[in-house]
């Protein structure tokens, strides 16, 4: 058996643990292989073992990575978890089946149009700034429910929240905010926790949790 899908197998065990002993813990998590920098060949083993859900940082990246394989393997399902600038909308709406990025009104309204455009819907995680940092893209903790409004007011499909909390800080709080802010809304997903922190996420109701590192090694 291929190293990462040992580490893929291993991070398995450790989530259905903890949805075994959590008894408020409704749904298992989905793990997003985060493949970003890594080439399709060091990625292959984890779709070959039958993995589905990879997550990517660039959108001409992905498609350089993805496209042919997407169409191989139609049951794959593709995440951008990095910043979508405007002008890639187009490609990215093409290729990825979750935006966990969505952080504006200009975003989300070249969304709505693409859509159309293609005759695509594709699902959206808001992306939440649950930190307050000014380098930080996302949607202040403060407007995030009028700017749910505003993009359900447009058609777009969000299913969930997404965040990524403050790199020194305990995540734990930022988690607990983040569980509140998902139940407030009545949406049911919850994009959060990485390779350091996922079993906290996962005590807070996050259904998507980004791996990238704890699967495929460090990267370069």
């Amino acid at each position: 058996m291929h190293k990462t899908v040992e580490n893929l197998l291993k991070i398995y065990q450790k989530v259905k643990a903890k949805f075994e002993t959590n008894n408020d813990i409704t749904k298992l998590p989905n793990i997003i292989a985060v493949s970003k920098t890594f080439k399709i060949d060091q990625i292959l083993p984890v779709i070959n073992y039958g993995h589905l859900h990879y997550g990517e940082n660039k959108v001409q990246e992905a498609v350089e990575k993805w496209t042919e394989m997407k169409k191989k393997n139609n049951n794959l399902k593709l995440h951008l978890i990095g910043r979508l600038q405007t002008n890639k909308v187009k490609f990215a709406i093409k290729l990825f089946d979750y935006i966990h990025s969505l952080d504006s009104k200009k975003l989300a309204d070249k969304i709505c149009k693409i859509q159309k455009e293609l005759k695509l819907e594709r699902k959206f995680f808001i992306q939440v700034n649950i930190g307050n940092e000014n380098q930080k893209s996302g949607v202040l903790v403060d407007g995030v429910i009028e700017f749910y409004r505003y993009c359900k007011n447009i058609d777009l499909d969000v299913v969930g929240l997404m965040c990524i909390p403050p790199h020194n800080d305990d995540p734990k709080k930022y988690f607990k905010q983040m569980k509140i802010l998902k139940e407030k809304l009545k949406l049911n997903e919850l994009s959060m926790g990485m390779s350091s922190d996922y079993l906290d996420a996962i005590e807070n109701s996050a259904t998507y949790i980004r791996i990238g590192s704890s699967i495929f090694g460090n990267r370069n």
